[in-house]
């Protein structure tokens, strides 16, 4: 008794609602008498006549009537089917009607007639189910990482055995299993025997085993567009090594995608995508639009590629395990009991479950306006075992094979993802309506979980393409495999599975091994930082050892533009005290022999013995082209530019002049010196770059509650809300790289609060650096900057994860409105002028309000007048209580600029803006032979809103180097590339090598297209 009462109360959510909800489904009362009630529903179910043709079951249920009642069906004076009832829901078996048709349901006992009653039995639909038997991996959450994965290679054993034990089957029912995640295929295939291996690529070979397109599932929002498409290489070189065809894409567990996926996964030749969202109660699509999203349906990108998607459509938070509540995985009984209820309703309702389901959207019953499903085709997943990371079982096969032995319809086909999308394509894909835009990952919020290694993950991911274009630069592809392996543990730590099921405990195994499992998990994104930078660091060495230094110079720098744009910026380069020493004075000059200012952070070993000696000289580098370089050299000289102390927090360099006000702890203005405009809105709710603090309600420590808490319209769930208060000045200062501001403050959930604003000398950006150590909260919480500008219009363009957003950007109905996952930049259009904010490591946006991190996603601001200048940076929040982590501490760094511009196309200006903190110029030390020219380019190209995103090697199959160019455009464009080293040869592709065509090298250039927001690679070759 006490075990069931502790399930009862504490337990996962189960079946047993949904289940009964399907049992009564169809039916319509149809006679009663005294002591007799009875109930019929007309189900899709047919059995083979004994004289040929199919016969259609009416099901019988008796509510109130003792068992050895007598139940008959006539048509006139005809009785079409008679039964006993002895207790169950009896099944009448009657000639298939192909209009509707009146019949009479007698009820007798001991041969007399107590009750009859009349029922229309209408026509039903024959529906071929496509059984899509896997298991969703979750890598972590139930156990830790490894013992996860290793488990999964045992289920690729079992994927033998089990084809085997239904090789005599019929083939319709035979064992098939769709992997749909391939990680733990390439560990498998590297990890067993030739004789395995082989077997189990024959199979994949056959179709009885599908490997799709994905290594694992992610929150694609947080990857780059670079790391997106190449998590796709994985299965591309299991094409290329094994020949194992990859023919289709699933996504599950993740309630939804960015824009840019469908390029990615058109880019390695995929046009089928399936995916399962577990809406959890964090997500509520059809409150917002997602009635109107009909499945299949086409999605496309911007750039023109589509892919089919289906989706699992049932408005519950266990999509993915459809197949198992209909019993699927379990008995052909449970299964006739429970199936065709579902199709029933599928026919005939918006959805098939209500309130019951785990993860219903709460929808009114006068709010539900989606129609029935139309089609008579089904893909429904089923896993071995009702649960994360389930094996593979001999359980749908077998129903399938005794289901289809005993009925003609439904027919149940065990299938794999690609031959369903491939028949749904076939029998219904002109039909099908096209949806464009954002399909934005409703459970976005949890990555503000894990800010700070999400942070270190960000900038690595932008460190990691400076370090590809660097070795190209230099001419060696060395460093490729160690690119790609740092990519794919970045791909690692952007898996969706961030922790535990309950994340606070720290055991060693299972679902409360929460401490275990985040080590693992940030230790992947500190992992691909180190590795990032190393690899940077050693790219510029081999790009420095190419070329040396010009006569009479102490040292020379290359410095590298790896951005958009050419651009006047900020730079750092090293002089180690081993080349020069610390007595001596230096100066920086150009390679037109002009002295330029610089700045000195000296590192002494007297004092500091841990680091090596020297010193960091920081100066602005002028017109550095993009994908380009300029040359400055150290000489003998004065010494750095002194250094003048502020005595006010106001600091201002050619372009700007930022204002901080201590009293309000926040900027009190930055004025455009070009215009004399202040960016900052004065009316605004907030004050610009204001700590926001706030708490929330909800209790810590309870499984899945956030999601199962709604917020009602007085805000009641937001505890309290405070600000950052008390700001002390520290430190004012200009040096020869420019003017600095330092600022301290106190806000609650945090020790300390700092704030540098850096204004680089002539620069036109403004950098905002906010740092602070946060204490460790389990209670609800969530911190928030915000920035309040005087523009009048809401942001034309946001940056996306290989796709543009914006206010009237194109989204898939049902995808967020509340949220925006942002990659790098927003952009502002206001009269003449453009203004860009940039963000580095925090990509949670929210625009014009602060809402609250409860369904429906309430705004809790609400300014009047409205507010669509001002945003806020979502920093960091531990609202999840399931899988992300529970709390926060320690040290965090969140980086900001701001930039205006007269005129300037948004989405170029800001990509330009971002770069900044996303391609710090990069100052390469000179130690070879062979002086450099004093500027150059490798690539050029003819337009602002199509760049190179990298330089590396060809793609896969192909010879050469790779330009990876990307655009921002909203249309396609046609662009001349101009390279400076000879090219004989010039091949555009996908980003992973497909679709080669051919282009015309003249003059050392070739025009390509460039599709809209899209992602391609140039191969040349000399």
């Amino acid at each position: 008794m006490t075990s069931r009462l502790l399930r009862r109360s504490l337990g996962s959510p189960t079946y047993d609602g949904m289940r009964e909800v399907l049992r009564t489904e169809g039916y319509v009362p149809v006679c009663q008498g005294p002591g007799l009630r009875v109930r019929a529903a007309g189900l899709p179910l047919f059995a083979r006549a004994d004289g040929g043709g199919l016969t259609q079951v009416v099901r019988i249920a008796v509510d109130e009537g003792a068992p050895g009642l007598a139940l008959s069906l006539r048509d006139g004076d005809t009785e079409l089917a008679r039964a006993t009832y002895a207790g169950a829901a009896v099944d009448l078996h009657v000639p298939e009607v192909s209009a509707p048709r009146q019949l009479t349901l007698v009820a007798q006992v001991g041969g007399t007639a107590v009750a009859t009653g009349r029922f229309t039995l209408a026509p039903q639909r024959k529906w071929t189910v496509h059984l899509v038997h896997h298991s969703h991996l979750d890598i972590g959450y139930t156990d830790p990482q490894g013992d996860v994965l290793r488990n999964h290679l045992r289920y690729l054993d079992s994927t033998l055995d089990l084809a085997e034990a239904t090789a005599d089957f019929p083939a319709e029912s035979r064992f098939r299993w769709t992997v749909e995640s391939a990680l733990p295929v390439r560990r498998f295939l590297a990890s067993r025997p030739r004789r395995v291996v082989d077997r189990f690529v024959e199979l994949a070979k056959a179709g009885a085993v599908e490997v799709t397109a994905m290594p694992f599932q992610m929150h694609t929002e947080a990857a780059s567009t670079e790391e997106l498409h190449r998590q796709l290489r994985l299965t591309r070189d299991l094409h290329r090594r094994y020949g194992i065809p990859v023919r289709s894409a699933m996504h599950t567990d993740v309630p939804g995608a960015v824009a840019g996926f469908v390029d990615a996964l058109a880019a390695a030749g995929v046009r089928h995508l399936a995916a399962a969202h577990n809406w959890a109660g964090r997500a509520v699509p059809y409150r917002i639009g997602g009635q109107r999203l009909g499945r299949p349906f086409w999605w496309r990108s911007a750039a023109g590629n589509r892919v089919l998607v289906w989706f699992t459509d049932t408005a519950h938070g266990m999509g993915y395990m459809e197949g198992n509540i209909l019993g699927l995985a379990h008995s052909r009984e449970l299964t006739e009991e429970l199936l065709p209820g579902y199709l029933f309703s599928l026919a005939h309702k918006p959805f098939p479950y209500g309130s019951e389901s785990f993860g219903w959207s709460g929808m009114a019953a006068a709010d539900v306006t989606k129609q029935p499903y139309p089609y008579d085709l089904l893909h429904v997943r089923v896993q071995g075992a009702d649960a994360d990371n389930a094996g593979p079982s001999i359980g749908p096969a077998t129903v399938a094979r005794d289901w289809n032995a005993r009925w003609a319809y439904p027919r149940l086909v065990t299938s794999t993802n690609a031959d369903f999308l491939g028949e749904a394509e076939r029998r219904v894909g002109a039909q099908l309506d096209t949806h464009t835009g954002e399909w934005t990952d409703w459970w976005a919020d949890g990555l503000g979980s894990g800010a700070r290694p999400l942070g270190y993950a960000r900038r690595a991911q932008n460190e990691l393409r400076q370090a590809e274009t660097l070795h190209a630069l230099a001419g060696t592809d060395d460093a490729a495999e160690a690119i790609g392996d740092t990519y794919d543990r970045l791909g690692l730590f952007d898996e969706h599975t961030w922790g535990a099921a309950n994340p606070w405990h720290d055991t060693e195994h299972g679902f409360d091994a929460g401490g275990l499992m985040w080590e693992r998990k940030a230790g992947f994104a500190y992992g691909a930082a180190d590795e990032a930078a190393d690899l940077r660091a050693r790219g510029a060495a081999m790009l420095g050892d190419t070329l040396g230094a010009p006569a009479g110079t102490l040292a020379s720098y290359l410095v590298v533009n790896t951005g958009p744009a050419e651009r006047t910026d900020a730079v750092a380069a090293w002089l180690p005290a081993s080349r020069v020493p610390l007595t001596t004075a230096v100066s920086v000059r150009d390679a037109a022999g002009t002295v330029v200012p610089h700045a000195e952070d000296v590192t002494d070993p007297a004092e500091w013995p841990t680091r090596p000696g020297g010193r960091l000289l920081r100066f602005t580098a002028v017109d550095v082209p993009a994908t380009g370089h300029v040359r400055y050299d150290v000489v003998a000289g004065a010494g750095p530019a002194p250094v003048t102390e502020l005595s006010e927090p106001v600091v201002e360099n050619e372009h700007y002049r930022v204002t901080y006000d201590l009293a309000s702890a926040t900027i009190g203005a930055i004025v455009d010196r070009r215009t004399g405009r202040d960016l900052v809105n004065p009316n605004g709710y907030a004050g610009m770059n204001q700590y926001v603090y706030d708490r929330y309600s909800t209790a810590a420590h309870v499984n899945h509650l956030s999601g199962h808490t709604e917020a009602g319209p007085d805000n009641a769930l937001l505890a309290s809300r405070t600000l950052g208060r008390r700001a002390t000045l520290v430190r004012a200062y200009a040096d020869g790289a420019g003017v600095t501001l330092e600022v301290e403050l106190s806000g609650d959930g945090a020790d300390w609060v700092r704030t540098t604003v850096r204004l680089p000398a002539g620069v036109a950006r403004v950098e905002i650096t906010n740092r602070l150590a946060k204490r460790p909260h389990p209670e609800k919480e969530g911190v928030y900057f915000a920035f309040p500008f005087a523009v009048g219009t809401p942001p034309v363009a946001w940056e996306l994860t290989g796709a543009v957003g914006g206010t009237a950007a194109p989204r898939v109905p049902g995808a967020p409105t509340h949220l925006a996952p942002l990659r790098h930049w927003v952009s502002y259009v206001d009269g003449d002028s453009t203004l860009a904010w940039a963000t580095l490591e925090a990509p949670l946006t929210q625009f014009g309000d602060i809402h609250l991190p409860y369904v429906p996603y309430p705004p809790t601001v609400r300014p009047e007048p409205g507010e669509p200048g001002s945003l806020y940076s979502w920093a960091l929040n531990n609202i999840w209580d399931t899988n992300f982590p529970a709390q926060q501490q320690g040290e965090h760094t969140f980086r900001y600029a701001i930039a205006t511009a007269a005129g300037a196309e948004p989405r170029a200006f800001g990509a330009r803006t971002a770069a900044g903190l996303t391609d710090p110029l990069v100052a390469v030390a000179l130690t070879g032979t062979g002086t450099p020219p004093e500027r150059g380019a490798a690539v050029t190209v003819d337009a602002d809103d199509v760049y190179v995103s990298s330089l590396g090697a060809a793609p896969p199959g192909h010879q050469g180097r790779a330009v990876y160019l990307r655009s921002v455009a909203a249309v396609d464009r046609e662009v001349t590339v101009r390279f400076a080293a000879p090219v004989g040869r010039a091949t555009r592709t996908t980003s992973l090598g497909l679709e080669p065509h051919e282009l015309t090298v003249a003059d050392g250039a070739v025009r390509v297209g460039v599709p809209a927001e899209g992602l391609v690679a140039l191969v040349v070759a000399p």
